[in-house]
């Protein structure tokens, strides 16, 4: 008896049978994943009150929108005049989110008003740990995104799933881009529990503490569990002296 040996091709033709399927399965699995992420964080838009030694001196806006090519575009921009003082600082982070975790793709941070104006846009290629700073038309040296590495807006993100999915930790170290390349590790610590009274209400919340003791400066975070863990204050010190304070104001929500 003769045995026919299956020829390269006979072989081949089931694996591409396959390959259409895989390719559902896994489109599939990236909706139900985005699904997932909009349950928990829906698109947002937060307005804060930025008050200086308790006067109101200015606005901020947090914002989070889903697009259509599956990227998440974060946005964050302050809007602040006190005495002689005005200013304008915005940044955004185009950001894509995979188990949990926060991939930043493209950094944009533009600062106008008193003072001298800056603008800064990073781009980012985390599969092949590269990076292009397009504010000054230059590459920098490879960066290791094997480590969660973050851009200075996309930790905030980072964080606020971090608590999500696990608050128990005291201690969260996010390493971060910075405008010049650099990577800078931000430590936040968890500092109590407070329940605020806001201009948005009173809401329970968990405190934590960043400190940089060669700047002398402490920033303090509150998060509110009940709004699955929204920043709802900022309050920032340096050298002793009070720099600024955020309280949120108004929430809107955008049904998944």
């Amino acid at each position: 008896m003769i045995t026919k040996k299956p020829s390269k091709k006979s072989l081949f033709l089931p694996l591409l049978c396959l390959l259409p399927l895989m390719l559902v399965n896994t489109t599939q699995g990236k909706e139900a994943q985005q699904h997932e992420l909009e349950k928990l964080i829906p698109a947002f838009t937060a307005n804060y009150s930025v008050l200086h030694k308790s006067d109101p001196v200015g606005s901020a806006i947090r914002k989070l929108t889903y697009q259509g090519d599956g990227t998440i575009n974060y946005h964050y921009q302050t809007h602040v005049e006190w005495l002689i003082f005005s200013q304008t600082r915005s940044e955004t982070s185009i950001i894509t989110v995979e188990n949990n975790q926060v991939t930043p793709q493209h950094y944009t941070y533009s600062r106008e008003g008193t003072g001298k104006d800056k603008y800064y846009e990073w781009r980012y290629n985390a599969k092949e740990n590269t990076a292009q700073d397009l504010g000054r038309k230059r590459a920098v040296a490879p960066l290791d995104f094997t480590n969660n590495l973050q851009d200075k807006l996309s930790y905030h993100l980072q964080h606020r799933l971090n608590l999500i999915h696990n608050a128990e930790p005291k201690n969260y170290v996010y390493s971060v881009v910075s405008t010049s390349g650099s990577i800078k590790d931000y430590d936040y610590q968890y500092d109590g529990e407070e329940e605020l009274i806001l201009p948005y209400g009173m809401l329970k919340t968990v405190r934590f503490k960043r400190e940089i003791k060669a700047k002398e400066r402490v920033t303090y975070a509150w998060f509110a569990p009940e709004l699955n863990y929204l920043l709802v204050k900022l309050y920032q010190v340096k050298a002793g002296t009070e720099q600024f304070e955020a309280q949120l104001s108004s929430l809107t929500v955008d049904n998944p």
